[in-house]
């Protein structure tokens, strides 16, 4: 492992000594706050071999314990990372793309990115020697920290509002964690910050305002996504879409480029789109802005997963860091093209993790991404996560008796038209 030698605020720069329990820089207040990330040795750095780590026998996030805050032997593990990266072709020609990826981050133990996050958030809080830990979290958060927390033998709660997605409420409650839901969502952070002053829990997520993001330590999770993807591919990808909320991934993928970078693999980063369900990174963007305000949310919003109305500083800088983009995709067509991803790739996203497809397609047909980019896109979570979301148009499939040539009859015909559709779908030409 490296152990982390410090705290750097990623607006100003200050150090400070590593404690979980201040969630941002002490400098940086009010609408300029700030998260901070983990900062390690300079000896540990140059020791780390990704070379061994790549050669490796051992697989998922384990391997890449060297470049993690937790010992190897002390990770809480349920087999999380090594994630299929799938090259999508078809899906590809029906955005104008030739060379598109899709990182397909549902095939986590929880069927979700977060496990990642809290794989090292988990192990290092039980290192700490944390009596309970605990997220705010709308769902994936909560499931996967609750199965984690299980894993470790320690104690969960997970404070949630009403309206939270039903299958994410029941995944949660029978992971064993204590859930919590709020009929005010805003009086989740001081719950749990009170929770940190009096009693010493380790919260994985953000619990102050302005957001800062979540757990720092955590965040070092996510940087094997960006290690996967370029042991896989041999290369930096032109582009990375994935769907934003805290730029918790954003930030975590965006350093783990930079360690590439650092150990002489790669020599840039990928350009990162930002998909996000509102658009406060977009007006931050749009205005020159150097923080990120809230904007107003659209209450009726699918893609509960992304759906605070405020982003955070380290998603805007990871963005003007590698000349990224940020794209608001509301609901129009989402479960349409959830649907057609279905068909066409055999992937059941949540809609949240459809939003990147949604993104890139319009980058694509105003020119800004090219039809030969490489282009990945990261699947964060399963179309089960959100069904009682996505289905809400569908109606109950009849139950027949009709004889059985007209039932094989019904069945060939459609599976004709849905051929002859994906047909013309996929046949090269963007929408």
């Amino acid at each position: 492992m490296s152990r982390p030698d410090a705290f750097r605020c990623l607006r100003c720069g200050a150090v400070r000594a590593v404690d979980v329990r201040v969630p941002g820089c002490e400098h940086c207040r009010g609408a300029l706050a700030s998260n901070v990330r983990v900062q390690y040795a300079p000896a540990d750095v140059r020791g780390w071999d990704f070379q061994a780590a790549f050669s490796s026998r051992r697989r998922g996030m384990r391997r890449f314990s060297p470049m993690l805050p937790v010992e190897e032997d002390a990770l809480v593990t349920l087999c999380e990372g090594d994630t299929p990266l799938h090259r999508a072709g078809r899906l590809g020609a029906y955005l104008g793309l030739d060379d598109l990826h899709i990182k397909d981050e549902s095939r986590n133990p929880t069927q979700s990115y977060k496990d990642r996050l809290s794989a090292v958030a988990v192990s290092y809080a039980k290192a700490l020697g944390a009596p309970v830990v605990a997220t705010a979290s709308s769902g994936n958060a909560g499931a996967s920290l609750a199965a984690y927390a299980a894993r470790a033998g320690l104690p969960c709660v997970v404070a949630s509002m009403k309206g939270a997605s039903g299958p994410m409420v029941a995944q949660i409650r029978k992971l064993g964690a204590h859930l919590i839901l709020m009929e005010d969502k805003t009086r989740r952070w001081p719950l749990l910050a009170q929770a940190v002053k009096d009693h010493g829990w380790f919260v994985a997520s953000p619990y102050s305002a302005p957001v800062l993001g979540s757990t720092p330590i955590g965040i070092e999770g996510y940087k094997t996504i960006a290690y996967e993807i370029f042991e896989e591919l041999g290369r930096v990808p032109d582009w990375l879409a994935l769907p934003v909320c805290y730029g918790d991934a954003l930030a975590g993928i965006h350093q783990g480029f930079l360690d590439l970078r650092a150990a002489g693999l790669a020599d840039r980063s990928p350009r990162f789109i930002a998909a996000e369900a509102h658009g406060s990174l977009a007006h931050a963007m749009a205005t020159s802005a150097d923080h990120v305000d809230a904007v107003p949310a659209d209450p009726a919003s699918l893609a509960a997963s992304v759906g605070a109305p405020q982003s955070s500083y380290q998603a805007l800088q990871a963005l003007r860091e590698t000349h990224g983009m940020a794209v608001r995709i509301g609901n129009e067509g989402l479960v349409a093209l959830q649907e057609l991803v279905g068909a066409i790739e055999g992937l059941c996203l949540e809609l949240a993790s459809v939003m990147p497809f949604a993104a890139v397609r319009r980058l694509r047909q105003d020119g800004t991404v090219k039809r030969g980019d490489l282009v990945v896109c990261l699947a964060t979570a399963s179309g089960l996560k959100d069904l009682d979301k996505s289905t809400l148009d569908w109606k109950d499939v009849p139950v027949t008796g009709a004889p059985q040539e007209h039932v094989l009859e019904s069945a060939r015909a459609a599976a004709v038209a849905a051929s002859s559709k994906l047909s013309h779908l996929t046949s090269g030409v963007s929408p």
